[in-house]
């Protein structure tokens, strides 16, 4: 039995949030049906300052989280960039790669990190159980090849990812593998929903971790029912709740692609430990 230690990122700066608690719930399912010896360590980045030590760990999963992505002079800001160079350099020059999964808020300070793209505030908030169209380089994606095109999955952000950098993207091997629906009535650039960073790290703009529960506790929230109310109508917000729990949408979603992450690299990290 291979030990593999998992580090979650909680990003949340001390506010409540499902996504966290979905996160710890797909890990522990993990860990009880790992054939390995599984353990969790959780770290709270921006309220307490806590970064995980990369070189004990061997799996990342760094959650969504409230507020603007890019830099407001925090200490944690600096820490964060620096654990996301850690990563790629460790990645670029060992045996034993480190693997990561970056989700929403996550995914965009990697993006703003690597200069990836135009991140920018909306113009409204989005937030509900949204399409996700894969790329060509998506499709091929062991990650979303399982799943159908478009597939769903929960969307809740202020800000967007838009007009990315191909050439930069092309130059450190990263590829757009899906994008936001197609709204041929709105002339805006659709934004990025996921990048494969590396074969060790991938991000989403969407949250994966979300389940039918989760997102009817946040559509109990105030802020995010008017929010959807007013950018998709009354109609959008019951279809959305009515289908929430169809096992063909966020549920597809949810057991598809952070499960099928965390058996990869587990099985990847075991090749290397044997190989050793």
């Amino acid at each position: 039995m291979k030990k593999i230690k998992i580090a979650l990122l909680d990003m949340n700066n001390n506010h409540v949030n499902q996504g966290m608690r979905n996160i710890k719930e797909i890990a522990h399912h993990f860990q009880q049906n790992s054939e390995e010896d599984v353990t969790i360590s959780v770290f709270d980045v921006r309220y307490k300052e806590e970064i995980p030590n990369i070189a004990d760990f061997d799996i990342f999963i760094s959650s969504g989280g409230p507020g603007n992505p890019h830099k407001e002079g925090y200490a944690w800001e600096s820490k964060y960039a620096d654990f996301l160079d850690q990563i790629w350099e460790h990645n670029k020059n060992a045996e034993n790669k480190k693997f990561a999964f970056l989700i929403c808020h996550s995914f965009q300070l990697a993006s703003i990190h690597w200069r990836l793209g135009n991140i920018c505030k909306r113009k409204s908030y989005s937030f509900g159980v949204m399409p996700i169209h894969k790329t060509r380089q998506g499709k091929e994606d062991f990650l979303l090849k399982n799943l159908p095109e478009p597939f769903y999955a929960v969307d809740s952000r202020a800000y967007q990812f838009i007009e990315p950098n191909y050439d930069k993207l092309k130059e450190m091997g990263m590829s757009v593998v899906a994008l936001e629906k197609v709204r041929p009535h709105v002339r805006l650039e659709r934004a990025v929903m996921a990048i494969r960073f590396s074969e060790e790290i991938f991000g989403t703009q969407f949250h994966p971790e979300a389940n039918p529960y989760g997102m009817l506790e946040n559509l109990k929230i105030e802020s995010n029912r008017d929010a959807m109310i007013e950018n998709y109508g009354v109609e959008k917000y019951l279809e959305t709740v009515d289908r929430m729990d169809d096992p063909d949408k966020i549920v597809l979603t949810q057991t598809q692609i952070l499960p099928r992450f965390l058996q990869h690299a587990s099985e990847q990290i075991v090749k290397n430990l044997m190989m050793v």
